[in-house]
């Protein structure tokens, strides 16, 4: 079996910075040594597992950050039983790698999700072949760029539909929006919507995960947002937000399985749009909240793990951990309804340059979520799931094609996927003084990206990500995902 160049090199380097790491066959096995645990952890602490394409970097901090969530336990209950980490593994700001995946039981870790709660991709495909797009390119460009970014959307609804909305999620705002349509959406075909979280083509799955539904509840939002009556006007819904989520417009450039995207509706040629976008606002106010309730629930007389990784426990305080899961179910029904208002601008824009255009929704899904799986809780930080039979997104750079996957139930990964590629350079370093910040450095030659922040554009670029391909041959040759289609970028909206 062919190993990485300097393996061993790589191995005593790591062990330096207090990480035993072991290799097999594109698996890193980690865990912190003696020097780097405290007193009290458990020293049965499993073993998490990183999947990497051989010539792709290993980055000691993310190592590092995944070794502390696999260590994390509550000293009066709970505990990691499995961690893993995708291919698109890296360093997280908030000491939490992205690709993280994280099986715990009796706690759950409000961290380990963060505030970009519900982040996800959502993809719809559309009868219109590249040439008749880019005729009226320009006029469908200028109208989202005033939608997107120039405030010319109405997303107002009643006051009893936001609390629908957070309530419910999808269902809860189509409820609300038939019995009172407001703003942009009353151009909406409400049959359509309901129909895409109901159920797929000749299948009884949704196309939205989870029918775009959590348990939610009201109380959990921000105040400003759920008035007694009246409208609510809402300026981060239908908002993109920075770092890398967009809006990006493909064409579907090749299908590989035929039998599944013909029962997802995709087919070779297609206009394709891919949206990648989360709670927002919504879920910076609603995981920072717990971030801090999570702190200072932790016993008193204990001190504070050096991760700052603070578990909720069921044993020691159960109301807070369904109080928690309630929050954030809370925010995750507000990105559901993000991803679905961006759609439905680009849906509105469709028809009114190309005229009765249909524009389906293949599948929307989280990638920043806890979930109940099993005994205990899944959660996944920048990480899709891929049940067995689910459509998984995983886009690449602006400048590289992303790809339609169907997920294979892989538990040694805990039937998850990469959500990306992965950033190989940080925003800090691609926007430094000195750096050549040409067109052909950052791989931006022949890109179309529309934003109103030329810095947006250089943080980015293609070459602020790892090589795509690499990515998605890891995770098919170890059986967690099937490829259905690959689709080139045609245009990218970056906020």
């Amino acid at each position: 079996m062919q190993q990485p160049k300097n393996l061993n090199r790589l191995l005593r380097a790591l062990s330096r910075q207090g990480l035993d790491v072991s290799y097999d066959n594109k698996v890193y096995s980690i865990c912190l040594n003696s020097s780097l645990k405290e007193h009290w952890q458990d020293a049965d602490a499993p073993t998490p597992e990183v999947l990497l394409p051989e010539d792709f970097p290993v980055e000691a901090k993310a190592l590092k950050q995944l070794a502390n969530l696999a260590n994390v336990r509550h000293p009066q209950g709970g505990c990691v039983c499995r961690a893993c980490a995708t291919p698109d593994f890296h360093p997280g700001d908030a000491g939490v790698a992205i690709g993280s995946i994280v099986e715990t039981a009796g706690m759950v870790i409000p961290a380990a999700t963060g505030s970009d709660i519900n982040c996800g991709m959502r993809l719809h495909v559309a009868d219109l072949s590249i040439e008749q797009f880019l005729s009226q390119r320009d006029r469908f460009v200028e109208l989202l760029k005033g939608d997107y970014f120039f405030g010319t959307r109405d997303v107002s609804m009643t006051a009893k539909t936001a609390r629908a909305m957070f309530q419910h999620g999808i269902p809860g705002w189509l409820d609300g929006m038939l019995d009172e349509a407001t703003g942009s959406a009353a151009n909406s075909d409400f049959e359509q919507l309901a129909a895409e979280c109901d159920s797929l083509r000749d299948s009884c799955a949704s196309r939205t995960f989870l029918g775009g539904s959590m348990n939610g509840d009201v109380k959990w939002a921000p105040e400003e947002l759920v008035p007694n009556d009246g409208l609510v006007r809402d300026g981060g819904l239908a908002t993109i937000g920075g770092g890398n989520h967009f809006v990006e417009i493909q064409v579907v450039e090749e299908v590989i399985d035929r039998a599944t995207a013909y029962t997802w509706g995709v087919r070779s040629g297609q206009i394709a749009f891919m949206i990648h976008s989360g709670s927002r606002n919504v879920g910076k106010y609603i995981g920072g909240m717990w971030r801090d309730r999570a702190c200072q629930a932790y016993p008193k007389t204990l001190k504070h793990p050096e991760s700052r990784l603070f578990p909720l426990s069921v044993a020691a305080n159960p109301e807070l951990v369904n109080s928690y899961l309630q929050a954030e179910a809370t925010a995750a029904n507000y990105g559901f309804i993000n991803r679905l208002l961006l759609a439905e601008l680009l849906r509105w824009r469709l028809r009114q340059v190309f005229g009765d255009v249909e524009a389906p929704l293949v599948y929307d899904l989280p990638h920043n979520i806890t979930l109940g799986e099993g005994a205990g809780w899944v959660t996944r930080k920048g990480a899709c799931h891929a049940h067995s039979g689910q459509p998984v997104i995983v886009p690449g750079s602006m400048g590289a094609p992303s790809y339609l996957l169907v997920g294979k139930g892989n538990d040694r990964f805990l039937r998850s996927a990469s959500h990306g590629a992965g950033r190989a350079r940080s925003r800090f370093d691609m926007s430094r003084k000195g750096v050549d910040k040409t067109d052909s450095a950052l791989g931006l030659t022949g890109v179309d990206c529309i934003t109103g922040r030329e810095e947006r554009r250089i943080e980015e670029a293609p070459a602020a990500y790892k090589p795509i391909q690499p990515v998605i041959d890891v995770q098919v040759e170890a059986q967690i995902v099937g490829v259905v289609a690959k689709m080139k970028p045609v245009l990218t909206f970056k906020a």
